[in-house]
């Protein structure tokens, strides 16, 4: 009476196989890169983690979507940008009174990486929307145009905010040189 459709059932199965591999492929692909990008937005190990977890499992419900490989990339930055957001307007953060606090600055600790976290502190310097079109050129090498696309901004206005983010970056290495000049001499 009730026979069962050997051949649909079949289909669907090759199908989700399909959409699995393609999964693991984008993951494979693209996982360091992605989580390099929520790095450098949030600052914070644990959230960047959590943030990328969110962002390829809602690749996963959405794979579907994706129609050009070649966009890839763009679109998983997209979603991650998407999830960043969505983190603050879930949290409520805590007020604390600013006399009970006591601030401990990490980048004061000498170490072998003092210049990677020179350069990450000056970028941390910039503001998010000279930041943001920076770090997507050097860390990912995307064009002016990309960037434009991936930030919802005209590629004139990223092409004006990638100039003064450099020129930002150059004063604050021009005033350090001359700090330290004095300091020594």
């Amino acid at each position: 009476m009730f026979a069962r459709n050997r051949s649909g059932n079949s289909q669907v199965l090759s199908t989700m196989k399909a959409k699995q591999k393609r999964y693991e492929a984008l993951i494979h692909a693209f996982h360091a890169d992605i989580y390099r990008y929520a790095y450098w937005l949030v600052k914070d190990q644990s959230v960047a983690e959590d943030i990328v977890q969110e962002t390829f499992l809602r690749a996963w419900r959405s794979l579907d979507a994706l129609n050009d490989e070649q966009a890839a990339k763009s679109w998983l930055i997209t979603i991650l940008r998407r999830e960043n957001a969505r983190r603050f307007e879930r949290k409520q953060l805590e007020t604390v009174d600013i006399e009970d606090v006591q601030v401990h600055d990490d980048t004061q600790q000498a170490d072998a990486d003092v210049s990677d976290r020179e350069l990450h502190r000056m970028l941390g310097g910039l503001s998010d929307e000279y930041r943001e079109p920076l770090v997507l050129q050097l860390l990912f090498g995307f064009s002016g145009e990309e960037i434009a696309t991936q930030l919802g901004l005209n590629k004139n206005t990223v092409m004006t905010r990638l100039f003064r983010a450099r020129n930002q970056l150059r004063e604050t290495l021009e005033r350090q040189g001359e700090n330290r000049g004095r300091a020594n001499g």
